[in-house]
């Protein structure tokens, strides 16, 4: 799919579930890995994720794209079109729109990364376990305030 039927599908969606025009430009942007789209507030454009289109298919393509003319005509109509906004809550139900959208299943296989350090208090041997490096010396136990050490994990 191109930005040309994107742009059309947007259209129509808009028109059928909403009863109102989108005259603005919809693309799509392969960038977009964590959330299924966005919409700018200030050119009033909208850009979805196509990995979302390629992982999950195009009903839950169609709930990004309620979402984000949820935003979208809330904002040109000056009510709340804010996630927290009780406006958008209700329009979200009302069209079917995806509150969050799905994570890709190449991020939720990704591993975190192992600890590398141990912070050691010295007064009751509570353990802290950390991935970056830090200085001991700005820190103090959060049970009873005494002196931390560093420890490299192997």
């Amino acid at each position: 799919m191109n930005d040309e039927t994107l742009q059309t599908w947007v259209e129509q969606v808009s028109l059928e579930w909403f009863g109102r025009p989108f005259k603005h430009r919809a693309t799509f942007n392969s960038r977009l890995k964590a959330t299924g789209g966005r919409y700018f507030t200030r050119s009033h454009n909208i850009e979805i994720s196509p990995h979302q289109l390629e992982a999950f298919g195009a009903e839950e393509t169609e709930k990004i794209i309620k979402h984000e003319l949820c935003h979208y005509h809330l904002h040109i109509m000056k009510r709340g079109y804010q996630h927290r906004d009780q406006d958008f809550k209700q329009l979200l139900t009302q069209v079917g729109a995806s509150r969050y959208c799905r994570t890709l299943p190449e991020r939720e296989a990704r591993k975190p990364k192992p600890f590398k350090y141990k912070l050691v208090c010295g007064a009751c041997g509570m353990e802290y376990l950390r991935r970056r490096r830090l200085d001991p010396t700005r820190y103090r136990c959060g049970k009873c305030a005494g002196k931390l050490s560093l420890k490299t994990l192997d």
